[in-house]
């Protein structure tokens, strides 16, 4: 009921800005939008039909516009239309109000001219931080870092460290950690806030900062950041140079962002579809990006029913061997589905290091040994029963303890080979490797009736 209230309230709010809006009243419009929370507002602002988001630049600076984009959860279909409605100048003010990486991320997703135009017109010192992050390599440290951070020198005192953090907190990211710097700005160590508050004020930076501090290099994949954040549960990360010169922080804010977009990304290599996260406004663009994987099943799926052909007279003998095809293929499917989640979100996560690799697959193989055998078991008592034919039960029992032990075993190899020559695990997805066990159980159904034609 809570929550149906509060749907119901930002509903009438919803519709009492958009009144106001249309009705040209300036300040009440201000009063109750800014009442709202910043997420929110980005909400409100994303939901508005083009002509009313024109009235919206009228009435925002570019610093309050900023702000919201910051808090818009789109993608790179959305940005481009949203800009394409500002003024041009409008639009470099509002990006170089941002946080840089923010908006390092904004115009990684519109066209390179467009993002040009902008970098051109704003102010020179906000695009020229732009610009050092649009040179790192996208899905790195660098691209995902902000330089809005706070450094200290490491002979400074407690008060000027104090001086220095009221001064430069308005513009920080975050002040929770003070990253501590040599001469040459080398990270020599890291101070947190409370250490600060609570440190005498003539007390040297150097006495009281911590010099175990963890570093990421700006080259360093932001999966491999995600999971050190996660680890250590930092709420801010300093990244370095290879001489350990700070170039700029990542904070947690940008972490949870990356590992949805990882989680994403894996979530739709295994379903077999391209880019889930897009909001696909079209049949037509969600077609083209499922084909590619579709056409490629097709033409597994062709090789399996060629498979099934060259049994042709062991079917024609002993028609009842089609019946338990979709039983057989299916059976293998689930099963190395199954293994391929298990050994994907392993890696993902960080958890197979190169020692546990054969105790994955030990595991795996007891697995699908003792799934086979419990499966294969059952299923040769029920076609006992149904068809009153012990040998017939029996093979088809036989085939499915076989296939389930191959398939699990393939579920959590495939993965394995292509993280070893750097390939995304994730490729081999749901739909790919169901199609493989697919031919690999067929064959050994097939394969063990036709070898034992002459019992059935």
């Amino acid at each position: 009921m809570a929550e149906q209230e509060r749907e119901r309230e930002t509903e009438l709010n919803e519709d009492d800005l958009i009144q106001s809006l249309e009705n040209n009243e300036f300040d009440v419009f201000r009063d109750e939008y800014f009442n709202l929370h910043p997420y929110d507002r980005a909400q409100f602002y994303f939901k508005l039909e083009p002509d009313q988001r024109v009235k919206i630049y009228e009435y925002l600076s570019p610093e309050e516009m900023g702000e919201i984009i910051e808090n818009i959860d789109a993608d790179d279909e959305d940005y481009e239309p949203l800009f394409a409605e500002m003024n041009a100048q409008y639009a470099a003010d509002t990006l170089s109000h941002m946080y840089t990486d923010d908006a390092v991320d904004v115009l990684n997703e519109l066209n390179k001219d467009q993002a040009a135009s902008y970098l051109t017109i704003m102010d020179q010192e906000s695009a020229k931080e732009i610009k050092n992050l649009l040179h790192y390599e996208e899905y790195t440290a660098g691209s995902i870092m902000t330089t809005e951070f706070i450094s200290i020198p490491e002979h400074s005192t407690v008060r000027s460290a104090m001086a220095i953090l009221r001064n430069k907190a308005p513009d920080a990211e975050t002040i929770y950690y003070t990253f501590v710097i040599n001469e040459d700005r080398q990270l020599v160590g890291v101070v947190s806030l409370r250490d600060l508050i609570t440190s005498e004020e003539d007390r040297l930076i150097k006495e009281i900062m911590s010099d175990r501090v963890v570093s990421v290099s700006v080259s360093e994949d932001q999966e491999n950041v995600a999971r050190m954040m996660k680890d250590y549960d930092f709420l801010a990360l300093p990244v370095v140079d290879f001489q350990q010169h700070l170039l700029g922080i990542i904070t947690v804010d940008d972490i949870i962002d990356v590992l949805d977009e990882e989680a994403s990304d894996d979530y739709s290599k295994l379903a077999g579809v391209s880019d889930m996260d897009s909001r696909d406004r079209t049949p037509i663009r969600a077609a083209r990006k499922r084909l590619p994987w579709l056409i490629a099943l097709l033409f597994l799926g062709m090789l399996t029913a060629n498979l099934i052909g060259s049994f042709e007279d062991t079917l024609e003998q002993v028609a009842i061997l089609a019946v338990f095809i979709p039983l057989i293929a299916g059976m293998a499917g689930n099963t190395g589905t199954q293994a391929l989640a298990v050994a994907v979100r392993s890696i993902a996560t960080g958890d197979i290091k190169d020692e546990s690799k054969m105790k994955l697959i030990m595991r795996e193989a007891g697995t699908g040994l003792i799934t086979g055998t419990v499966c294969g078991i059952l299923v040769t008592g029920i076609v006992y029963v149904w068809q009153g034919q012990f040998f017939l039960g029996l093979l088809v029992g036989f085939s499915i303890f076989a296939s389930l032990i191959v398939a699990t075993l393939a579920g959590s190899l495939v993965p394995l080979v292509m993280h070893k020559f750097n390939i995304d695990p994730a490729v081999a997805s749901g739909p790919f490797i169901t199609t493989i066990n697919d031919i690999i159980s067929i064959l050994i159904y097939f394969g063990i009736a036709t070898s034992f034609m002459s019992y059935l």
